[in-house]
């Protein structure tokens, strides 16, 4: 694993957090920047996933 990839990991599981926290508490906004991290961090794992595959072809060239 890439950094791209550990960093995109844990913001999605911190986004997973805050989504829960409030969805329980009701709190809409915290609810809502919960998703959007949860999307970002989805993002940043995909880009280091490509780093890596790149990396690896090139490896083999």
């Amino acid at each position: 694993m890439n950094k791209d990839q550990v960093k995109g990991k844990a913001k999605e599981v911190k986004g997973e957090v805050k989504e829960a926290t409030g969805e329980l508490v009701g709190n809409e906004k915290l609810e809502g920047k919960g998703k959007l991290e949860k999307i970002i961090g989805k993002a940043q794992g995909k880009y280091g996933d490509l780093k890596k595959d790149i990396k690896d072809k090139m490896d083999k060239s």
